[in-house]
């Protein structure tokens, strides 16, 4: 024979915390589209429709009413409504090695490199002593926020690499190159 999942408790919200729902869904601030849900979600627990049930009437996942069910049962009303605590670290660069960093990929590449490559970036940034140990990732990354791509030769602007000028109407115009001395007297070149 199976054993039957286990099944979690029915939730009777009291009459406090059922003032305080309502005071929220019909009170002047405006409330985000997770925080109604959850609000719609311990009314519909509280009204006596199942996990799954409100999931469906929510329109959001039963792990998700899951948790709002179990962090009111342990923690109350204001644990249910907010968010828990996210994983994640402090940042592994700040804005002075980021600032750094950037200034270098601006740069010309190392000798014996046609263009910077993440890994080379990487390399370098604890090379110079940027930053002491650094990932790839975090390279890529702090390149991808600034909207950087070096490895792209046409996204990094270095001092007198193709110097363009702006048509009249604020387009592009073709690249400014020094005419040749035949071209000035009007004659074309062979």
């Amino acid at each position: 024979m199976k054993d039957k999942a286990k099944r979690p408790p029915r939730l009777k919200l009291s009459a406090r915390d059922l003032k305080e729902l309502e005071r929220r869904k019909r009170g002047g601030e405006k409330l985000s589209a997770r925080l109604w849900r959850r609000i719609l979600t311990l009314e519909h627990l509280h009204a006596g429709l199942t996990v799954r049930a409100t999931a469906a009437a929510v329109g959001g996942y039963h792990r998700e009413v899951g948790r709002v069910l179990r962090r009111y049962l342990e923690q109350g009303l204001d644990a249910a409504l907010s968010d828990e605590p996210r994983p994640g670290g402090e940042k592994k660069l700040d804005s002075v090695q980021e600032a750094a960093i950037v200034a270098m990929v601006c740069g010309p590449p190392p000798d014996g490199n046609a263009r910077w490559t993440i890994r080379l970036v990487t390399k370098e940034a604890m090379k110079r002593g940027i930053v002491q140990r650094v990932g790839r990732e975090t390279i890529r990354v702090t390149l991808a926020n600034h909207e950087l791509k070096p490895w792209r030769e046409k996204n990094v602007v270095r001092a007198g690499d193709h110097r363009r000028v702006r048509s009249a109407d604020g387009g592009r115009a073709a690249a400014v190159r020094p005419t040749a001395p035949r071209e000035r007297a009007g004659r074309l070149p062979r």
